[in-house]
């Protein structure tokens, strides 16, 4: 599978949504109305969200559940995460006390979460090691015009060291223990957010660089698929 490479700077704005399927903004506005009672408070990301045609990213027969709280199927059995987690885990990369300028995706999956990132920050960097997810999420990419990401089919335990230092670097899927190598990749001052652990036992943590190491903040009770080696 080839990787995908697109010119950096990103459109972000609104978008025209006539003729890529659902454009119910009323729909969007009750899943962000419903992110906000759960907690989400980042106005220029729920502003985003309300923009953002989910649908797309989801098989047709799918796409009329794109905006409820739940997670959804997308083949090799993964996930579309549930709003809320996708809010959450970008909202945590935006607290930081400087916005970071290159961001790293472990698991591109539907493509939905490095939409929102993309359109947040400077340049997004993803990995996926199912090839033909990122086919398809290329032509969801294309259709809303963004153009600050760089796609590469890879294993997700081993980042993308060419590009690497990353100002943050944000995990799609669960590894058991926090993965070494992506620890190196990490600006000095990075950020990290991933779930971690195994089954049920899972926990949505931020991993912060210091001068003696890292420390590690346990946010949230989550369930992600695991984060699998190997490519297919």
């Amino acid at each position: 599978m080839a990787d995908y490479r697109v010119a950096e700077g990103h459109t972000g704005g609104s978008w025209n949504l006539q003729g890529i399927g659902m454009t119910s903004q009323r729909t969007r506005n009750r899943m962000v109305n419903r992110l906000r009672e759960q907690g989400i408070k980042h106005e220029e990301l729920l502003a985003l969200m309300s923009r953002m045609p989910r649908h797309i990213f989801l098989d047709e027969a799918l796409s009329h559940r794109a905006y409820e709280d739940i997670s959804l199927p997308i083949g090799h059995q993964q996930t579309l995460s549930r709003p809320w987690v996708v809010a959450r885990m970008t909202e945590l990369l935006l607290e930081m006390p400087e916005r970071p300028r290159k961001v790293l995706e472990i698991g591109t999956g539907s493509g939905y979460q490095s939409a929102i990132l993309a359109s947040l920050f400077e340049r997004v960097v993803s990995l996926e090691r199912i090839g033909s997810f990122q086919a398809k999420a290329q032509k969801c990419f294309q259709a809303l015009g963004l153009d600050n990401l760089e796609l590469h089919h890879a294993d997700g335990h081993d980042g993308w060291e060419a590009q690497a230092p990353y100002d943050a670097i944000l995990v799609t899927a669960a590894p058991d223990v926090i993965p070494p190598r992506l620890l190196e990749q990490l600006s000095d001052t990075g950020v990290m957010v991933l779930p971690v652990g195994s089954g049920e036992e899972q926990s949505l943590t931020r991993v912060t660089l210091n001068a003696s190491g890292h420390t590690s903040d346990v946010l949230a009770a989550v369930h992600f698929v695991p984060l699998q080696q190997g490519l297919v």
